[in-house]
C-alpha cells in the first residue's frame, strides 16, 4: 500500500522564501509529482558512456545539473544509456539518483538555484524513480510478504532517500507505506492501528536526532507486533553506524540495497530470538 496522500495530482504552489515549510521535504513529499512516464528509446541524446558496470562520479556531476535543464524524458534517456552498459536499476536508484538529489539540495543551499527550480529538478527525479520500480517483470515481485513503513523524521529536508528506500523494498515483493514528514503522533497511530514487521526512520542532521530515541521506544509499546523491527537511516548513520543502536534501533545500512538484505536479517534473528 502507498501513502496516498503523498502522491498529490498536481504540484503545489511553491512556498514563499521565508515559509517554515520552504524545506526539501516538502518539495518531495508535497509538492512534487510522481509521473509515471511513458517508454523512450534507448541511448538517447544524453545517454552515458558504455564499458562500466558501475556509476562514476562523472556521471553524477553531469546528471544532477542535468535534471535542472531538461524534462524526464531526456534524463530518462541518459539513465538508459547507463543501464545498456549493465548497471542495473538498484544501482541507477541508489548511487545516481539518489546522490543526484542531495546535489540539488547543495545546489539551492548554496543559491546556486532558485526554488523552483529545485522543485522541478526533484520532481524529474522522482519520475524516472517511479518509472524505473515499473519495469520489475511481475514474476519478480514475489518476495517476502512483508509489511514495512518509512518515514522521514519531521524537520528533516532530505527524503529523498524515503522514496528510493520504498520503491525498491516494494520491488522485493515488500507491502510498503511511505509518511510524509510524519508527526511523532501519526507515526504512532499508524503503527497501533496497523501489523507492520519493519518501520524506517530516516534523518539526516543531528540536531533532530535528540527525540528519536524516545519516538522508537514510543512505537515499540504501541506496535501490534511484539517483535516490531526498527531501523535508520540518513547521512548521520552512515557516518557513524554504531549511532543506530545507541537510539534504541536494531539497526542501519550503509544504502538502499543493502537496507532490504539487512531488514530481512534482523527480522529473523529478532523473530528467532523471541522464539528461544
Amino acid at each position: 500500500m502507498r501513502d496516498a496522500n503523498a502522491r498529490p495530482a498536481q504540484p503545489a504552489a511553491p512556498a514563499s522564501a521565508g515559509s517554515d515549510d520552504h524545506s526539501l521535504s516538502n518539495l518531495v513529499e508535497r509538492e512534487i509529482i510522481p509521473r509515471l512516464v511513458a517508454s523512450h528509446p534507448l541511448a538517447g541524446k544524453y545517454s552515458g558512456s558504455r564499458g562500466s558496470g558501475e556509476i562514476t562520479a562523472e556521471e553524477i556531476d553531469a546528471f544532477a545539473p542535468l535534471s535542472l535543464q531538461v524534462e524526464a524524458d531526456h534524463l530518462l534517456d541518459y539513465v538508459e544509456g547507463i543501464l545498456n552498459r549493465g548497471v542495473g536499476i538498484d544501482s541507477v536508484m541508489v548511487d545516481l539518483l539518489a546522490p543526484a538529489a542531495r546535489r540539488l539540495g547543495e545546489y539551492w543551499e548554496d543559491d546556486r538555484c532558485d526554488f523552483v527550480d529545485v522543485t522541478m529538478g526533484l520532481w524529474r527525479l522522482q519520475e524516472i524513480v517511479h518509472e524505473l520500480g515499473a519495469r520489475l517483470p511481475a514474476e519478480r515481485r514475489v518476495g517476502p510478504g512483508r509489511r514495512a513503513v518509512f518515514a522521514s523524521m519531521p524537520g528533516d529536508q532530505h527524503s529523498f532517500g524515503t522514496i528510493v528506500v520504498e520503491e525498491l523494498f516494494n520491488r522485493e515483493g515488500w507491502l510498503t507505506d511511505r509518511m510524509s514528514e510524519a508527526s511523532t503522533p501519526d507515526l504512532l497511530e499508524r503503527v497501533a492501528g496497523e501489523w507492520f514487521d519493519l518501520i524506517g526512520l530516516t534523518i539526516s542532521c543531528d540536531y533532530h536526532i535528540a527525540p528519536l530515541g524516545s519516538v522508537i521506544v514510543a512505537l515499540r509499546n504501541v506496535s501490534r507486533n511484539p517483535n516490531l523491527c526498527v531501523m535508520v537511516g540518513g547521512r548521520i548513520f552512515v557516518d557513524d553506524p554504531d549511532l543506530a543502536a545507541s537510539v534504541g534501533a536494531d539497526g542501519t545500512a550503509s544504502d538502499a540495497k543493502v537496507a532490504v538484505k539487512t531488514a530481512l536479517t534482523l527480522i529473523e534473528a529478532i523473530s528467532s530470538k523471541s522464539a528461544v
